[in-house]
């Protein structure tokens, strides 16, 4: 008999909301979930005409590192040091440090060198877990540069097994021949960056840095409608080192998210829930920088906006590139539960780029979750409940990941 149909058996299942406490069974079919039953409903005839993929463990949807900075050149451990010799970020940012100084080595290397470096970043994503990835641009500051990494990150996305994103974040700092004029920058991110992106189709969103280290919400706002000319969805960074009032505008023109949000207000928190943005939480940046102002976690779950989680993986702030981790931070930094980490990470980075609303299209529309219909994206761990992945930092208790119905790892 062939089988048509793949079976993972007697697993505990996190659907991607919630955990189910009956032993489950999941059948796929086609690269997509045809169904999800109690083992006591399992009938013998399905467990003959199925392919038995994996029994027992822990079955999740695979990871979805909503937020990430992979492509870029050179290394910032010099700020390490210098952080704990105690400088801020926003100091070493002042000194031409930070962001610009991974902007000249991104404009040096080439897109082959690019390409390497990032692929064995993503690698490591990829043994963790993570099915599907989010890659900004932002270290080029220049529209061929800028493109160069977009590149960098489609190819990606073509030569490894994971569904690639593709931000473009033009808006990230000023660049140096733009030092006295912020304003011509955004005049060259909105007149000639973001429709070279749209045009050669190399991006899937833009976003930008409202900051006081960067740009102002009047000039962030621009860069929105520019995306918005170019049917592009825009994200920001907004409220992590202060309350500019970023994540409210960015609501208010539907933005899919808004990340870090340290200093989010309540303002902010009513702008996103009634936009239905996710507000993407950092930990892995606030544990590098030893920030010490939390995200209003209590009152976004009051108000019932979808918190993300992701790696916020870059050389400077959150250099770090293991996404269970976060799951790991984001409870003992943020007092997440375990479930809604685990959400975070999986349903939730799924809406925060836009898969929820159809941007990728009605068959990805149920991405990062175990429900009949959605894609079999799954991860199947060697753990007894879902709880562990979140309460222990422990690499190798992946057994299995699997993409499109396809197990490619295990």
């Amino acid at each position: 008999m062939s089988h048509a149909s793949a079976l993972w058996r007697n697993v505990t299942l996190f659907d991607g909301l919630r955990t189910h406490d009956a032993p489950m069974a999941v059948l796929v079919r086609d690269g997509k979930i045809a169904e999800v039953m109690p083992m006591t409903v399992l009938s013998p005839e399905i467990e003959r005409g199925s392919r038995l993929c994996g029994e027992g463990g822990v079955l999740t949807p695979g990871l979805i590192d909503c937020h990430t900075h992979l492509v870029f050149g050179g290394c910032r451990a010099d700020e390490f040091e210098q952080r704990l010799e105690g400088a801020s970020y926003a100091e070493i940012a002042r000194r031409g440090g930070g962001i610009l100084s991974t902007v000249t080595a991104t404009r040096r290397a080439s897109e082959e060198a690019l390409y390497q470096a990032a692929h064995r970043r993503l690698e490591a994503l990829i043994s963790d877990g993570v099915t599907s990835v989010e890659i900004k641009s932002g270290y080029g500051l220049s529209v061929d540069d800028e493109l160069k990494m977009l590149r960098v990150a489609r190819r990606l996305g073509e030569t490894l097994p994971v569904r690639v994103v593709t931000t473009l974040l033009g808006a990230h700092a000023l660049p140096p021949e733009y030092q006295d004029d912020s304003d011509g920058y955004i005049d060259l991110v909105c007149e000639a960056m973001i429709p070279a992106a749209a045009a050669q189709g190399l991006a899937d969103a833009v976003d930008v840095f409202c900051e006081t280290i960067a740009f102002s919400v009047a000039q962030c706002e621009r860069v929105f409608r520019a995306a918005e000319a170019h049917g592009l969805p825009i994200k920001a960074h907004t409220e992590q080192l202060s309350n500019l009032g970023g994540s409210a505008v960015a609501a208010r023109h539907g933005a899919l998210s808004a990340d870090h949000i340290e200093y989010l207000d309540q303002t902010g928190i009513d702008a996103l829930r009634e936009a239905g943005s996710v507000a993407v939480i950092l930990p892995g940046a606030f544990h590098t920088l030893r920030e010490t102002q939390l995200p209003p976690v209590q009152a976004l779950r009051e108000a019932g906006v979808p918190m993300a989680v992701a790696t916020d993986a870059n050389p400077g702030s959150s250099p770090l590139f293991q996404p269970t981790l976060m799951l790991n931070l984001a409870c003992t930094l943020f007092r997440l539960t375990p479930q809604e980490a685990l959400a975070g990470l999986t349903a939730h980075g799924a809406a925060a780029l836009g898969f929820a609303r159809g941007a990728f299209g009605e068959s990805l529309r149920q991405l990062g979750h175990i429900t009949p219909g959605a894609p079999a994206d799954l991860c199947l761990w060697d753990v007894e409940r879902p709880a562990e992945l979140a309460y222990a930092v422990q690499p190798g208790r992946l057994r299995q990941r699997v993409v499109a119905g396809a197990v490619t790892h295990g």
